[in-house]
């Protein structure tokens, strides 16, 4: 491996048998070695022999062992002689983060914390088999699988300006519900508005730190905003697990050679590849949908104990970024402008204010990439940099990342423990269950400030905004 500079690490594509093109590592010395020892590095190297894949295979800061590619792995491959491989996007498809802002400031809530987070406790259904508040059925659901929160928003769910604050507005294209399976639909049914379970969460924060930028954004010091985690729940797993399984069976006729079948992959211009890109903006969508639905009820209960309307209060979404998630976008790739199916997971779209895909408002400052960290940290507002585009396909970090997998937290970690001690620093806690809460404990996971910083001194991102946690609502 070779120190490119502070920051970057390139694994040479001479390096290993098979490599099409060098592994990219953004991180420094000492989590290089964290990623070498959960073998995250070696995966690094399995995904550049992915058949089409340009420029390299990339790692960000963030990186941790996962299902075929690394978690915090970025590859592109030609969409024309490039294959999609369902584990470059992950089981929990499109899951992502948003970020609502309010008008209020920390001394006019602090009065009504308790009772806010008791009415989001009673409203906002969590945990692993939580059932949502939206009845649908199959036909409604086929239309929220096809519009996403558009369709959503289209009964009144939601504000028609959250959408130009989402990816794609809203809405991925390409969606066919005929390419999910019953099993995906029965396990996505009434789970729609749903938090989930896992490192998903709802998060009451004050914003205590601000860059240049977060002015034109609607962000200010000592801002109440609410952070929102979740994904596509059991219908995205599910795509996922039934387009591994159709690509497996079509593995031998390809005849490609994967150092490892977790690759599992086929020709984006093939059946089955378009299959699962349909499927996969089904499960996405569904995702968007679900944090739509979970800020309107948010929303609700903000106006419930503030006596106010949620406009009045200025909640308005600032971002909602995917960070498992393959999208069809144009890059420059050794001075040839190329059509690409970028792979993200655990890493979050970084674009800058030049690219068409941004929206209006975030013309001056980029698009805004919301970064979470722990219970017990900071979490980020960044944005997207230029210089993302040559050295990262515009791709940042997705958060803190783990350190501990969630056997090894459960055994280092006490749940009502550990909610003792961040209540004891002030943040309020709920969940639905103490093992999970043991499970995404801050010791679990790197130094987000660290990740961010990376980032920066990378160029794949700048910072924004810090906010700290006050209430957490955990799966």
């Amino acid at each position: 491996m070779t120190e490119v500079d502070k920051f970057t690490w390139e694994i040479p594509a001479h390096a290993h048998p098979g490599m099409r093109v060098p592994g990219i590592v953004f991180a420094d010395r000492e989590l290089l070695e964290k990623a070498d020892q959960d073998n995250a590095l070696q995966q690094v190297v399995n995904v550049a022999s992915l058949p089409g894949i340009v420029k390299a295979s990339l790692a960000m800061p963030d990186i941790h062992w996962g299902y075929g590619f690394p978690i915090g792995g970025v590859a592109a491959t030609e969409v024309e002689e490039g294959v999609i491989s369902p584990g470059g996007v992950g089981y929990d498809i499109s899951c992502g983060v948003r970020l609502i802002k309010t008008s209020l400031s920390l001394k006019e809530a602090q009065g009504k914390l308790e009772e806010l987070v008791d009415a989001l406790e009673a409203s906002i259904p969590k945990g692993l088999g939580a059932g949502g508040k939206l009845r649908l059925d199959r036909r409604e659901m086929e239309k929220l699988l096809v519009g996403g929160a558009k369709e959503l928003v289209a009964l009144g769910i939601g504000w028609e300006e959250d959408l130009e604050a989402m990816e794609e507005n809203g809405c991925y294209p390409g969606a066919d519900p005929a390419k999910v399976s019953e099993r995906a639909y029965q396990r996505g049914s009434g789970q729609a508005g749903t938090l989930g379970s896992g490192n998903h969460f709802l998060e009451i924060q004050v914003v205590d730190g601000v860059e240049p930028g977060a002015e034109k954004m609607g962000i200010f010091e000592d801002q109440v905003v609410i952070m929102v985690h979740s994904g596509s729940r059991g219908l995205g797993h599910q795509v996922c697990t039934d387009y591994i399984e159709v690509m497996g069976a079509s593995l031998a006729k390809r005849g490609y050679q994967l150092p490892d079948r977790q690759l599992v992959c086929a020709p984006i211009r093939s059946r089955e590849g378009a299959d699962y890109i349909s499927a996969m903006a089904c499960a996405a969508n569904f995702a968007m949908c679900n944090r739509e639905a979970l800020t309107h009820w948010i929303r609700e209960c903000f106006q419930r104990v503030f006596k106010a309307g949620a406009r009045e209060l200025g909640m308005e979404l600032l971002y909602d970024v995917s960070h498992n998630l393959a999208k069809m976008e144009e890059h420059e790739v050794d001075g040839r402008r190329l059509a690409l199916m970028v792979h993200r997971k655990g890493a979050t779209r970084a674009f800058p204010a030049s690219r068409p895909e941004v929206a209006g408002r975030f013309r001056e400052t980029g698009q805004p990439v919301i970064i979470p960290g722990d219970m017990g940290s900071y979490s980020f507002v960044l944005v997207g940099t230029e210089e993302a585009l040559s050295k990262s396909f515009g791709s940042t970090c997705h958060g803190a990342g783990r350190a501990l997998s969630r056997k090894a937290a459960r055994k280092a970690v006490r749940g009502e423990e550990l909610r003792k001690r961040l209540e004891g620093r002030g943040i309020m806690v709920r969940a639905a269950q103490m093992s999970g809460l043991a499970e995404e404990a801050p010791e679990a996971y790197k130094d987000v400030q660290e990740i961010v910083e990376i980032c920066e001194g990378a160029g794949l991102s700048k910072r924004a905004a810090r906010m700290r946690p006050l209430a957490v609502l955990k799966g």
